[in-house]
């Protein structure tokens, strides 16, 4: 394990809110983020990012606008469930000029020849309920009121997931010649589940 995080912010600022994710990302580049975490606004270059991701992350943190039935500009942070993508899908290779998650992930396994999961580790999803998607530039006002709470979401979630990568390496460090040679971080790392997600943010189930 790397201990890398990669933070990306994804979207076409040509949809309306759905740029949302590369507004946060441009908020967020240039400020101090802690050792091993990295922020790209990515855009809709899904291939860039699946080739950034054989680099090596341990938590992909996507940024992003997300419809799920909430009020706009409502912010959510979501772990989605991967196990489909335990091998790429047979059809067409992902478009270069788009941005599905779930296709990019599912590139990375297929140029890694690995599992999407095993390839990426773990993704997480720091969305935004839009309120406007169709062509024209610019935010719509609950969803560009809704930035600074997804910058802080952000920030939050990193501190979280580097306190979590720092009780493996001192779990690791201490109990070595204790373990057996299958206990590595990690099967810690997907026990922890989503106990890594800020206390008050809303999960996939809908339960915070």
């Amino acid at each position: 394990m790397t201990g890398r995080i990669l933070v990306a912010g994804i979207g076409n600022i040509f949809l309306g809110d759905d740029g949302f994710g590369v507004e946060v990302a441009n908020r967020l580049l240039g400020t101090p983020m802690p050792d091993g975490v990295e922020v790209v606004d990515i855009g809709i270059r899904g291939v860039h990012l699946a080739y950034q991701l054989l680099d090596g992350y341990d938590v992909l943190v996507l940024v992003d606008a997300v419809p799920r039935g909430e009020p706009a500009g409502t912010v959510s942070v979501i772990e989605p469930d991967l196990t489909a993508l335990s091998r790429p899908p047979e059809g067409p290779p992902v478009d270069g000029h788009g941005m599905e998650p779930a296709a990019v992930l599912a590139l990375v396994a297929t140029l890694s020849d690995a599992a999407a999961t095993d390839a990426v580790g773990r993704v997480l999803i720091v969305g935004c309920e839009p309120q406007v998607v169709e062509e024209g530039m610019g935010l719509s006002p609950p969803v560009a009121a809704a930035i600074p709470d997804a910058e802080r979401a952000v920030r939050r979630l990193v501190e979280e997931l580097v306190e979590e990568r720092k009780d493996h390496e001192e779990s690791d460090e201490s109990g070595q010649g204790r373990r057996g040679a299958g206990s590595g971080r990690r099967g810690g790392h997907e026990r922890a589940g989503r106990q890594a997600l800020p206390a008050d943010a809303t999960d996939v189930s809908g339960r915070r």
